[in-house]
């Protein structure tokens, strides 16, 4: 009987260990969310395209000019906020249902570690549109955001890595396809992000 509450006990401790250094509340339905709203931003990107009398797909080098360049921007950054606001919303619900906090020492450490290489990433693309090397900038999108990943694998859900490896490897293999990067694009922020949310979310429901 000793022993057993002694493993009990042990298990306990190293289970608030775990909760005290790694914020474990994300929710997979935020990842499904945040791959839904790619591949609708994506959709709407290709038929913006046809508008245009651009048809995506039977391109091979595909070059646009700035203010369409803009409006796509500003497509992604309303995809990126609808994301954002999304995993607030899910993760924030998850930890209300747990009762743990959303907002703590290791939430912090979280988005430092998961910022640095998403706001470098970010200004890196920056430059590259400001340099008319627009595509460059999904295999960059997609690269410096799998180095946020697995750079956040430290203070969140160990499984977070496997995605991020995923996303620089996608990003990886783009540059050898320029000019395809809505392609691989919608691949990485939406089917794989759904992908990931729906294993996570039976996994950790």
């Amino acid at each position: 009987m000793d022993a057993k509450n002694y493993h009990e006990d042990l298990s306990h401790i190293r289970s608030m260990m775990e909760r005290s250094s790694r914020f474990i509340s994300l929710s997979g339905l935020s990842g499904v969310f945040a791959g839904v709203s790619a591949i609708a931003g994506a959709v709407y990107v290709y038929f913006r395209l046809k508008k245009e009398g651009i048809d995506y797909l039977e391109g091979d080098r595909n070059i646009f000019h700035a203010e369409l360049i803009r409006e796509l921007i500003w497509v992604a950054v309303i995809i990126l906020v609808a994301a954002l606001l999304s995993g607030y919303f899910f993760t924030a619900t998850k930890s209300r249902k747990k009762g743990l906090k959303i907002w703590d020492a290791t939430t912090r450490r979280l988005l430092i570690s998961f910022s640095i290489p998403l706001l470098t990433g970010g200004i890196f693309s920056l430059a590259l549109l400001f340099h008319h090397l627009f595509v460059f900038v999904a295999p960059a999108t997609l690269i410096f955001y799998g180095l946020a990943l697995v750079s956040a694998e430290r203070y969140t859900l160990t499984d977070i890595k496997y995605l991020g490896y995923c996303q620089i490897a996608l990003g990886l293999i783009s540059l050898f396809f320029l000019g395809w990067g809505l392609i691989f694009w919608t691949i990485g922020f939406g089917f794989l992000h759904i992908i990931y949310g729906l294993i996570m979310h039976k996994k950790y429901k």
